[in-house]
This record gives C-alpha cells, sequence and structure tokens, in this order.
C-alpha cells in the first residue's frame, strides 16, 4: 500500500516522470514557478487545510478560507490560500464535469470559487477550450479583493478574466503564451466572437450622428424654454426698451 506524504513532495518528485499532462500539454507539477512551488508546500495552511482533500472539498475550502485573490503577498511573502487551493487542483486534475460545476452553479453562489476555477482553466486547458470557457464571465460584474506585494486593492470579476486572456503574469505564475484570438478565429478554430454591444464598427458610425442630433434637440429645448422673468408663475414681466433708456440718458445730458 502506498503512504500519502503529508508534505506533498511526492507530486513534485513523480508527476515528472510517471504522472500524466494536462491537456494543453503541460507538466502540472511544473507550471507554477520553483520558488513559488517551495513556499506553498512549506506553508502552514497548504500542510493544514490541504492533504488530503479531494475535488468536493475544494469548495469548503474556498468557502471557509478565499477572501481574496492573488499570488504572494505581505513582506514575508506568504502564498494565499487561492494560489494554494490553485495548485493543489494542479495535483488532484479535475475533470471538465467538475471545472463546469465550479464555474457554473458553484460560481454563482461562491465568486471566489469561479476565479479560481478561471484560473485553473487558464494554467491547464487548450486555447480554444480558455476562450470558450473563459469569454462568458466577462459580463461577471462582482467585485473581488485583490492582494498582493502592494497590499489591498479592488477589482471586478470581468477585469479578472480579461487579465487572464490579455496578461503574461497574473497573481504570481507566469501564464503559458497563448495564441490570440484574431490567430485562431483565422484557423476556423473559433468563431469570431459577438460582442454585447453589438458591432463595434457600426456603433462608431452611429455616434456622431446620434451627438449632433441630441445637441440639435438640447439647443432647442433650451431656446423654446426660455421665457420672461415670472412666467413660471404665470405672470409675463414686459422687457425693457434699452432703447428709451439710451433716450432719456441723451435728453438729460442735453439739459
Amino acid at each position: 500500500m502506498a503512504n500519502h506524504r503529508a508534505d506533498e513532495k511526492r507530486f513534485l518528485d513523480e508527476r515528472g516522470s510517471s504522472g500524466p499532462l494536462a491537456p494543453n500539454g503541460l507538466n502540472p507539477a511544473t507550471i507554477m514557478e520553483k520558488p513559488v512551488r517551495e513556499r506553498i508546500i512549506d506553508c502552514y495552511f497548504w500542510k493544514d487545510q490541504c492533504f488530503g482533500v479531494n475535488e468536493s472539498d475544494i469548495v469548503s475550502r474556498v468557502v471557509e478560507h478565499v477572501h481574496f485573490i492573488g499570488g504572494t503577498y505581505g513582506d514575508a511573502q506568504r502564498p494565499s490560500p487561492f494560489l494554494c487551493l490553485a495548485f493543489k487542483l494542479l495535483q488532484l486534475g479535475p475533470s471538465d464535469e467538475i471545472l463546469e460545476e465550479y464555474l457554473g452553479y458553484g460560481g454563482e453562489k461562491f465568486k471566489y470559487l469561479r476565479a479560481l476555477a478561471c484560473f485553473y482553466v487558464r494554467l491547464t486547458r487548450q486555447a480554444k477550450d480558455v476562450y470558450r470557457l473563459l469569454e462568458g464571465y466577462l459580463g461577471d460584474y462582482r467585485k473581488l479583493k485583490r492582494k498582493g506585494r502592494m497590499g489591498t486593492s479592488l477589482t471586478y470579476m470581468d477585469a479578472f478574466v480579461d487579465d487572464l486572456l490579455v496578461k503574461e503574469r497574473v497573481c504570481g505564475t507566469t501564464l503559458w503564451k497563448m495564441p490570440k484570438r484574431e490567430v485562431l478565429e483565422d484557423l476556423d478554430v473559433l468563431e469570431p466572437r459577438v460582442s454585447p454591444l453589438g458591432d463595434i464598427e457600426d456603433l462608431l458610425e452611429s455616434e456622431p450622428e446620434e451627438v449632433e442630433g441630441e445637441n440639435g434637440r438640447s439647443e432647442d429645448s433650451e431656446g423654446g424654454g426660455r421665457g420672461s422673468p415670472g412666467s413660471e408663475f404665470g405672470e409675463v414681466t414686459p422687457e425693457r426698451d434699452y432703447m428709451d433708456v439710451d433716450r432719456g440718458k441723451e435728453t438729460e445730458n442735453g439739459d
């Protein structure tokens, strides 16, 4: 009977030679940089909360302990619970069905569970699957706390997903270089993405006309809405004849 080591170093020792690779062809044990991996397996959270954990336990760990996203934080550069659980997912290798539950039903209830699943998808899935799975959550505007070396800041789910799609380093982890969406569209791997705003070119063409129309309407409303003082109360104040005043002044000067 094989022994389960509490420090999980067997995962790092054997995965490179005998363990299965991730769907994108990378070695799960080496996706994160070596200094980050060493900090993770030596931290208290990993030894206390990540030992003997399966896919269903990940949900409870996220709900109880993950209150912000990030890699390492603080002066001691401690790995965050978010990063530790991401490394645990690399070890577990959950199936696509489980990931869809993390992203869908579970993600609607627990936003950090969705953020963790999005991060794991970006690390392990092929480019076409990354775009297919993550782009649907660019409309999720829930707030997320981010903690890093410079302190705590506020971000949003859609901004975090966009970072995963366009940036090279997120949460203290260097992401594998993914081809741009335009390249995959040219290769007929992906269908062109339809923006919720519609066709951008149509919006740019119609925008000046709409602005001019609004300006015209506003000027008409301002011109037509002006009245003499007191008109709002039903009274009309006669306008002064400035020519009569000038004539009066000329008469006085003549006297």
